[in-house]
């Protein structure tokens, strides 16, 4: 799989690539639209975190909606 003469950078660059291919460009530009304009993260921040990293804060942020989604409908 790993090809000769890549070095360490090839290898991580191929594997968040392997990793990541569920996401298309399309939806990182919506999700960071989204986050930006409704949620105040900077540009800066959201295209300087690694890729997994991303992934958590979205989900996090995900799991923070569906609990407040869930606690107003009890109101």
């Amino acid at each position: 799989m790993w090809r000769n003469g890549g070095g360490e950078d090839r290898r991580i660059t191929e594997f968040f690539y392997l990793a990541l291919s569920h996401d298309s460009l399309a939806n990182m530009y919506y999700v960071n639209f989204n986050m930006m304009q409704h949620y105040n993260y900077a540009l800066y921040d959201l295209e300087n975190m690694m890729p997994f990293e991303r992934s958590i804060y979205v989900q996090l942020l995900l799991n923070y909606l569906e609990e407040e989604k869930k606690r107003l409908e009890k109101k």
